[in-house]
């Protein structure tokens, strides 16, 4: 068993309904796994709440084995399916062969941990799945107890490198050989990366992780060629400043997100039929944005940086 609860917090019959009628399609599409759906009422069952740790109003918690795990995403069937596929895979995938490693190097959007390590004995590695549950399923660890694959990725025995999304090369954890505490500390030290792209599972979670109320936006569809020039252009910059903790910039995939698209359109006025980047402050949704003078030059990354540095315009504080 690994999913035993998925519990919600809410205030009104509305909530109520629009879970139960949630929970019906999810148990729809996982009717051989052992899920079960509880609903806690937040005005009756604060009690009950509080014991259970479930702190927010409006949220869903999935207690899984020992783990409670807060789901900060979209509410709508198909995520959330997505989301409870993830909660049970194991906490940290093992890379065996030439084949699998070249999936692990086809993941650039998200955080990911990669450990070399004797065996699934080895108590170094009970360490590294230690702390692979604490961050199951929103962080991703893999680990291998191949030479050829740790010597693929300049790993030595029991290290465990980290890969900030969409970075050229990774960092090695400190200290190797590390206990749990180690790791858990590092990637909460390191947990806001320079470039993230906005998920439906994580949405509210990434959307409130602001720096000083701003957030830097890009909207950019990959599929298309200047969404796709844009993309590598934000790549460039946060490369060049991925040493900077006062910098992050979200990018958001409108393909994502096909009925947020009108709302974002009328609330930061902008048309997203193409490329846009501006300045957002997440409060009040007041906003800047960068002039594309001509459709078929995007701006360059030094344009760009540049633009950035200069439309800090709620602290007018250089980075």
């Amino acid at each position: 068993e690994v999913i035993k609860h998925i519990l919600i917090l809410t205030y009104s019959t509305i909530n109520s309904f629009l879970f139960l009628q949630l929970a019906a399609q999810v148990l729809d599409d996982l009717d051989d796994e052992d899920i079960g759906f509880g609903l806690v009422d937040s005005k009756k069952e604060r009690a009950v709440a509080k014991k259970l740790g479930l702190l927010e109003v409006d949220s869903i918690y999935i207690f899984a084995d020992d783990e409670i795990i807060e789901y900060d995403g979209e509410l709508a069937a198909d995520t959330l399916l997505e989301f409870l596929y993830d909660v049970i895979e194991e906490p940290v995938e093992i890379i065996s062969n030439d084949r699998e490693l070249k999936g692990f190097h086809h993941i650039e959007e998200d955080i990911k941990l990669m450990g070399y390590f004797k065996s699934a004995k080895s108590s170094h590695f009970t360490e590294y799945d230690d702390a692979a549950e604490e961050f199951h399923p929103l962080i991703k660890f893999f680990a291998t107890f191949e030479a050829k694959i740790a010597k693929k990725l300049n790993l030595k025995m029991n290290e465990v490198d980290f890969y900030e999304p969409f970075m050229n090369k990774p960092v090695s954890i400190p200290g190797k050989p590390y206990i749990e505490d180690d790791i858990v500390s590092f990637i909460e030290e390191h947990d806001r990366p320079t470039l993230r792209k906005l998920e439906p599972h994580s949405m509210y979670e990434i959307w409130e992780d602001d720096i000083n109320r701003q957030h830097i936006v890009a909207f950019a569809e990959e599929s298309d060629p200047d969404g796709y020039e844009v993309l590598e252009i934000l790549k460039e910059v946060a490369q060049e400043n991925t040493e900077n903790p006062d910098l992050s910039i979200i990018w958001i995939d409108p393909d994502d997100f096909p009925l947020m698209v009108p709302y974002w359109e009328k609330t930061f006025g902008i048309d997203l039929s193409s490329p846009q980047i501006g300045v957002v402050d997440v409060e009040d949704a007041d906003s800047v944005w960068m002039e594309m003078d001509d459709e078929e030059n995007m701006p360059t990354a030094d344009e760009l940086d540049t633009w950035i540095r200069r439309r800090d315009v709620w602290n007018n504080q250089p980075w």
